[in-house]
């Protein structure tokens, strides 16, 4: 897929471009697997489904943003603003969240397990029925966060 001349695909290089603009659903077989996206404005982007596993959202803009059922698995998310992002379902094994904001988001059944957490910001989020086993949630704040039926850190379901 292109878009205003620049390659949108594995591997991809659209560090700091804003990216609200591209029209997703054209391909949404899409991959973005291994791509720099650090720094990215994807604002309220539909990327639902989509496989960004390995790619680079390091401090990217995804406030709002339609994550549902998204392949994020070793993705770097770190300090990245996902406030509000529907994160549903997505899988975020071994993904780097470190210091990221994810203040109100929905995580409702989202895969986190081993995902580095520590300094994130999940206050108001809905993490219910999450898998949080082995993730380090080291100066997490979690305040007001719905953990209802979660896998904890050390493998118990929280009530």
């Amino acid at each position: 897929m292109d878009w205003n001349g620049r390659h949108i695909g594995p591997g991809a290089d659209l560090r700091g471009v804003d990216l609200r603009s591209v029209n997703w659903d054209l391909d949404p077989d899409t991959s973005l697997s291994g791509a720099n996206l650090s720094f990215a404005d994807l604002s309220g982007v539909n990327l639902s489904y989509m496989d960004l596993s390995s790619a680079d959202l390091t401090l990217a803009k995804l406030r709002g943003a339609n994550l549902e059922g998204t392949n994020l698995h070793r993705a770097k998310l770190q300090g990245a603003d996902l406030r509000g992002a529907d994160m549903n379902e997505a899988i975020l094994a071994r993904t780097n969240l470190g210091g990221a904001k994810l203040r109100g988001a929905s995580l409702f059944d989202a895969d986190l397990s081993g995902a580095d957490l520590r300094g994130a910001d999940l206050r108001g989020a809905i993490l219910e029925g999450a898998v949080l086993e082995g993730a380090d949630l080291h100066d997490a704040k979690l305040s007001g966060a719905d953990l209802s039926e979660a896998t904890m850190p050390d493998g118990t379901i929280h009530d």
